[in-house]
């Protein structure tokens, strides 16, 4: 931090002592927990400590031996949690001032490392002459706030010392351990679900806090990210894709050998070195981020397009993933931090669909809630609006979108005063909306308004990637103890169906066939009987009565899935059971 900089930082927290009614001759008043007080703290707070002591601190025990340190761990509030180290150098009058419970608040202990790095969210060194109040002035500390996988402030480490070691080596130390920390809480948080990209500048310190951390999906999505990794990539990649990070492909980047260093170019910048972990097992599937060339396509327009502000058209059969697909468009674009509000306009009752879209004042009608309903449009301010349906919204309420979109502003029900919204937009229909305008069904204007740009998202028979996402899917749904690969017959059997029904059906179809395979393989049998229909494949023969209790113990009692399984009734299926 520059001098000039860090000197400001100072004087701002001088400045709110102050307005604190703060006076440097003034005792430090630490606001100390009551013992059951403390307790329950702790416990809220066990897994902060937990890594802070069995992780972090052995790593850097070599350092803090060798010197009178004092390390501080406490919660966002600026209580202290725990602390390590020597105490030789606190004043005897200040030795509940560190210890559990205590709090480090500007207002009552005047301009202090950790609690001014709570307010100024950054590290920050305070030397002796330098604290607000003079009675602590003989110690000087630097802090670091720590933040979780979310990017939340969750706590604050401390450093302190007798203000004899220079302030770089303690505020160099406070940064690598709290860094380290950081890394951990991002880590412990995924629990190892999700793959990790390890990177940094050079080859030799890959290894170290200092290197940018990336967890990420199945689709390359960033789930989280460390501080570093902004510092790196010159900004916030939470919710950007490693395709578009590194101009990589990201089955080309997982094809590198695993936790063995190799060197990617990222967008505009230098050259990293790199390494990847992966994760046990993805949590969702992905059905736009995939290797097929239409979606890649329609994918990298509409997010141009969307920073542009320049409305979104999806549209395809039902089932294809059209929800799926915007809801990676939200989190690889600028506004992934900010709402993505899902409006499904078939949804909503045709009396209620403009109420519930503007919103209304309370009294504005006849049971209207007493509060009133700012409306989805205006809960989607600065974020992303998504029609969903758009083609059964009634042409009343067409109208009064068309003005929204025009005017961005609305006007709540029973207000006079409209209010302005900063919304990106995008729409979806399972109908040729085009033909819908010709057939007088929806209006030109408004067609106009939504579909700066249309994409039509192929059905699942026509996708190039269907032998990858029926892997995927598997991947999502099976239990723990299940094979980790479909059976290459079964995978012929899936690769082969006509898939009315799209994802959707898909989804079904793998959920029913592995609640009936239990903990072994999928097989013919445990497909749905409407699936083998559609396939023209013949149904094998029903099971015999005496079967169905061990069919009932693998699906974990799910009887509609068994009936499902089955080809009968759950009623057919309940009566065969009572006759066992």
């Amino acid at each position: 931090m520059a001098a000039s900089a860090h000197a400001q930082l100072i004087q701002a927290s001088w400045a709110r002592c102050r307005d604190h009614g703060l006076q440097p001759q003034h005792v430090p008043d630490f606001d100390c927990l009551t013992r059951a007080e403390l307790n329950a703290l702790l416990e809220r707070r066990q897994a902060l400590l937990q890594v802070t002591r069995d992780e972090v601190l052995p790593h850097y025990a070599h350092l803090l031996g060798n010197a009178s340190y004092l390390v501080m761990l406490a919660d966002a509030s600026g209580c202290l949690l725990d602390s390590w180290g020597s105490r030789r150098f606190i004043e005897p009058r200040q030795q509940h001032g560190f210890t559990a419970g205590a709090h480090w608040h500007e207002r009552g202990v005047g301009t202090n490392a950790l609690g001014t790095a709570l307010i100024c969210a950054e590290a920050i060194h305070v030397g002796q002459d330098e604290h607000f109040l003079r009675q602590n002035r003989y110690l000087a500390s630097a802090a670091a706030p720590l933040f979780n996988a979310a990017r939340q402030l969750v706590g604050v480490l401390d450093v302190a010392s007798d203000g004899y070691l220079p302030a770089s080596q303690t505020l160099g130390l406070v940064r690598m351990m709290g860094q380290s920390l950081e890394n951990r809480l991002i880590l412990a948080e995924h629990a190892g679900q999700h793959a990790q990209l390890i990177f940094n500048s050079a080859p030799d310190n890959l290894d170290s806090p200092w290197a940018g951390l990336l967890v990420f999906d199945e689709c390359g999505q960033v789930l989280a990210a460390n501080h570093r990794a902004d510092s790196l990539l010159g900004g916030n990649p939470l919710g950007q894709n490693i395709e578009q990070l590194f101009q990589l492909p990201l089955q080309q980047l997982l094809a590198h050998p695993r936790q063995r260093p190799f060197a990617l170019q990222a967008t505009g910048r230098n050259r990293f070195h790199c390494q990847w972990q992966p994760g046990r097992e993805a949590r969702r599937s992905c059905a736009a981020g995939s290797s097929e060339p239409r979606l890649a396509k329609a994918l990298a327009q509409a997010g141009l397009l969307l920073e542009k502000d320049i409305p979104v058209l999806v549209q395809g059969e039902t089932g294809v993933g059209k929800e799926v697909f915007v809801d990676t468009l939200h989190r690889a674009s600028s506004r992934a931090n900010q709402p993505l509000v899902a409006v499904n306009c078939a949804a909503i009752p045709a009396e209620l669909v403009e109420s519930e879209l503007f919103g209304y004042d309370k009294g504005a009608f006849t049971g209207a809630h007493h509060k009133g309903n700012p409306g989805l449009i205006r809960k989607a301010d600065h974020g992303i609006l998504f029609l969903d349906e758009i083609g059964d919204m009634p042409l009343p309420t067409q109208a009064r979108l068309l003005r929204v979109l025009q005017a961005r502003s609305i006007q709540p029900l029973g207000s006079g005063e409209p209010v302005a919204v900063d919304i990106r937009v995008v729409s979806a229909s399972n109908r040729d909306l085009a033909e819908e305008v010709r057939a007088g069904r929806f209006r030109q204007d408004l067609y106009y308004r939504i579909a700066g740009l249309a994409v039509v998202l192929p059905p699942l028979r026509e996708r190039s990637d269907r032998r990858q996402l029926i892997e995927q899917v598997h991947a999502r749904y099976r239990d723990p103890g299940q094979p980790a690969r479909l059976p290459a017959g079964i995978v012929d059997l899936l690769d082969r169906h006509p898939w009315p029904g799209n994802l959707r059906e898909l989804v079904s179809v793998l959920q029913v066939a592995l609640a009936l395979a239990g903990a072994g393989p999928v097989g013919v049998e445990h497909l749905p009987a409407g699936f083998l229909a559609e396939l023209q494949v013949p149904v094998p023969v029903a099971r015999e009565p005496a079967d169905l209790p061990t069919l009932v113990a693998q699906a974990n009692g799910n009887l509609s899935a068994v009936a499902r399984g089955l080809g009968i009734s759950r009623t057919t299926l309940y009566k065969r059971l009572r006759e066992q």
